[in-house]
């Protein structure tokens, strides 16, 4: 089934001990993308500037992802910039330029409003709420958030809480919106707010998944190279996703193997800088990597 993304197209300058790049292809919305694509179709709702790289444009269009949703506005696309140390987390924002992005307002196409799964990147969940507000009868809803609208939008983001089904956050951001430094007690708080899923994103660690009563913890897998950690949160939400699209029934079973899934597709991300690693691999490579990942957890 097709995957309604809403979120950023950016062009990031990153730095890390592995080396920097300049104005390479970012955003939430293309990470997940890329990712989620293996599985299920694509539809994507972002805005870009007029100098926004054809080469880009195309790589999406390769990839088979819908960009009928991508305004492309006067003016320039969204940047940041980033600098990483050697623990590979919690990155310096150098520098940060909305631009059109300062002004994005999201409106779906026709087509894409009898979507049946959607993702909300990390975007001002008043604006997520207005996305939701589009879509006729979603099968299963999920959505993202960082610590500036924990911390500034809280009314708005507790309401949006009420119409997903999954929510995806890291340690620091689950511990902010509950004010509990224990994960468990802090997702049982998040459940009783609306979601009837979390996973909470723990980067070299892996992640946990909360549904009811059940619990799912699962580790990182282990590489020998790491050059850049940008979007690995959103390229796991899109393998996470993209999977249970492709499962179309959402049980425990499928729930613990769309994170594994997510786990893996990671991994690629993080071995190059910006999507050079992530727009080359192939589905051979997604299994002889999830081969391993059971491989090395089994006992």
């Amino acid at each position: 089934m097709s995957i309604l993304v809403v979120g950023s197209v950016a062009l990031d300058t990153i730095s890390t001990p592995m080396g920097r790049v300049k104005d390479a292809l970012g955003g939430s919305a293309t990470y997940f993308s890329l990712s989620a694509r293996f599985f299920s179709p694509v539809s994507l709702v972002a805005v870009v500037g007029r100098d926004f790289p054809k080469s880009y444009l195309d790589i999406f269009k390769d990839k088979g992802i819908n960009l009928e949703g991508l305004r492309v506005c006067e003016g320039k696309t969204f940047r940041w910039e980033g600098q990483y140390g050697w623990d590979f987390s919690d990155p310096q924002t150098i520098a940060t330029h909305l631009n059109v992005f300062a002004s994005f307002n999201p409106v779906l196409p026709p087509a894409y409003q009898n979507s049946e799964y959607v993702f909300l990147a990390n975007i001002d969940p008043e604006l997520q709420i207005k996305v939701l507000n589009q879509v006729f009868h979603p099968k299963l809803v999920a959505c993202d958030t960082m610590n500036y609208w924990i911390e500034n939008k809280p009314t708005h983001l507790l309401k949006l809480l009420k119409m997903v089904d999954i929510f995806l956050l890291n340690e620091s951001e689950i511990r902010k919106l509950t004010s509990e430094t224990a994960i468990l007690k802090a997702a049982k708080k998040i459940l009783a707010l609306g979601p009837k899923i979390v996973v909470v994103k723990k980067g070299e660690h892996g992640i946990l998944l909360f549904s009811g009563n059940n619990i799912f913890a699962a580790p990182a897998f282990l590489l020998d190279k790491i050059f850049d950690p940008t979007g690995a949160g959103d390229t796991f939400a899109g393998g996470f996703m993209g999977y249970l699209a492709k499962c179309k029934k959402i049980n425990q079973l499928n729930l613990r193997k769309a994170a594994i899934y997510g786990s893996v597709m990671a991994t690629f991300a993080v071995e190059d800088f910006s999507l050079r690693r992530l727009q080359n691999i192939t589905i051979g490579d997604i299994n002889k990597r999830i081969k391993e990942f059971k491989k090395f957890t089994a006992f």
